[in-house]
């Protein structure tokens, strides 16, 4: 049988390759990943702020989504020593680059390669689900936080951020003058990514947003970094082939009236974070274009006859 084209906005294929490649380079040059990722570990103090949860709260599973080579997950293992840690990512080289040192008075990091619109977990069974800048290469975002919401126990927090619309728009503005195919993937903004999370259920969600800038020498120092970290063009429309020089040339010449008075060319990265709660049981779930709601067997009344 002939195999089926692929569909959709992403090419998952593509995107596990990009950063299988990137795995040895990942952890020196995801400098702004690692700004955010601080960030979000921060608002993980806010959980106290909950009324249904003490200062002294202990986790029992913890799920670090898109984990990378695990940096985060080890700062969780450190703040919960006594939680089951578990590092989930696309790519198998990633799980590998993670550092395996062995404590004896806590646990180690379980490393888990699944793709995030299937996680792998039971049902109800994970207290807090971090997830740092992995979001933005899943185009069904309501499906995503659906899957979340289902491993989530009810009261369970979700620790999250993505790339907003605003992110890389001088790339794309320098390609799209050199290149009709697209070279910077659509992100969704701020209220999309809201919506997303109220259709799936989630309670009570604080969002926020940054616009964070980085200088670069050139066009291919930008493209250098973009590949060192992953970050490469992964959409189902991309050019299959390679950019020609021509059409490179024609993009750096398009991005150097945007060169600031400090001599670099800036790149805008667009961060969109939230917090937010997994519902009791009962709320609506969406999946598969509709909504599942879950109750528990002994909450479903029953009338008798006779």
């Amino acid at each position: 049988m002939k195999p089926t084209a692929p569909t959709g906005l992403f090419d998952a294929r593509q995107v596990r390759r990009a950063f299988a490649r990137a795995s040895a380079s990942y952890a020196t040059a995801a400098t702004l990943q690692r700004e955010v990722e601080a960030r979000l570990l921060e608002s993980l103090d806010l959980i106290a702020l909950d009324r249904t949860r003490a200062a002294d709260w202990q986790p029992g599973l913890v799920l670090d989504v898109g984990s990378g080579p695990g940096h985060a997950a080890q700062a969780m293992r450190r703040r919960w020593p006594k939680a089951r840690i578990v590092a989930i990512d696309l790519a198998l080289p990633m799980l590998r680059a993670m550092p395996s040192g062995w404590n004896p008075l806590r646990r180690r990091v379980d490393r888990v390669c699944a793709d995030l619109r299937a996680l792998p977990l039971a049902e109800g069974s994970v207290d807090v689900l971090f997830s740092n800048l992995c979001l933005q290469w899943v185009e069904d975002l309501p499906a995503a936080f659906a899957g979340f919401r289902r491993v989530l126990r009810p009261g369970g927090v979700l620790v999250c951020s993505t790339f907003g619309p605003d992110t890389l728009w001088e790339l794309r503005e320098a390609f799209a003058r050199a290149d009709d195919a697209p070279h910077v993937s659509p992100f969704a903004g701020i209220a999309q990514f809201g919506d997303a999370l109220v259709q799936a259920g989630f309670r009570d969600p604080v969002l926020d947003r940054d616009l964070l800038q980085r200088g670069h020498p050139d066009l291919p120092a930008l493209m250098r970094e973009l590949r060192a970290i992953g970050a490469t063009n992964a959409l189902q429309g991309r050019r299959h082939t390679l950019t020609g020089r021509g059409r490179f040339r024609a993009a750096a010449e398009a991005y150097e009236p945007l060169r600031g008075p400090d001599g670099l060319l800036p790149a805008s990265w667009e961060v969109i974070s939230a917090l937010a709660w997994a519902p009791d049981p009962g709320a609506p779930i969406r999946e598969g274009g509709g909504e599942i709601a879950s109750f528990p067997a002994d909450r479903i009344p029953i009338r008798r006859r006779g």
